[in-house]
């Protein structure tokens, strides 16, 4: 646990400083690592076909990072703000929170025991949200150290609270799988399914 915190707190720092486009996809190590300690440690034992699956997360970030759009970097809350009630992104919201609903609601009693996929498409489409508040909330407490202070703005509170649904949303499904499934396979289907819709969600706010 205290390893993860670590962890969350220098990808929260990642996320001030580089476009989510970039940081996302670089998350390809912790697939590697976990896919190696629950060989090693749970004795999930991790066939070929999972190795080539590692070595394709690796290629596959690389290809993206290499290739990947410029990506405006915003300046204050106010501004993700703007972007983020954009038409395109505003559907784009209530898309997602509409299939996350149907998937708690309906599919999750009925197939969440038996197909993976359905705890992991929570995860990952309330994911993309994360990426982006968290990226809101970094820009925030970076310019109120600067002296411009942003906790008296609305829009930081609201990102603040989008961000603890999502993250307590992310955590309790994604233990679901992980307490139902093999770690081994969870961890690099989740990584492709929440790098993939981060791109989405970015490309579609970002514009790029």
């Amino acid at each position: 646990m205290v390893s993860m915190i670590l962890g969350e707190v220098a990808n929260f720092v990642a996320y001030i400083y580089a476009p989510a486009i970039l940081v996302t996809p670089l998350g390809a190590i912790s697939i590697i690592v976990s896919a190696v300690l629950a060989h090693f440690l749970l004795n999930e034992r991790l066939q070929k076909m999972g190795v080539l699956g590692c070595v394709s997360c690796i290629v596959g970030s690389i290809v993206i990072v290499i290739h990947a759009p410029q990506e405006q970097t915003p300046t204050s809350v106010q501004e993700i703000w703007d972007l983020a009630t954009q038409p395109a992104f505003l559907f784009y919201a209530v898309a997602t929170i509409s299939l996350v609903l149907a998937l708690i609601l309906h599919f999750e009693p009925r197939y969440g025991q038996t197909n993976m996929l359905v705890y992991l498409g929570i995860c990952s489409l309330m994911g993309s949200f994360t990426v982006v508040s968290i990226k809101a909330i970094g820009i925030a407490i970076k310019l109120t150290l600067d002296g411009v202070n942003q906790i008296a703005y609305p829009q930081t509170w609201f990102f603040l609270t989008v961000s603890a649904i999502c993250v307590i949303t992310q955590l309790n499904y994604l233990n679901r799988a992980l307490d139902t499934f093999n770690a081994a396979i969870v961890s690099p289907v989740y990584y492709v399914m929440f790098t993939t819709l981060t791109i989405i969600a970015s490309a579609i706010m970002f514009k790029v």
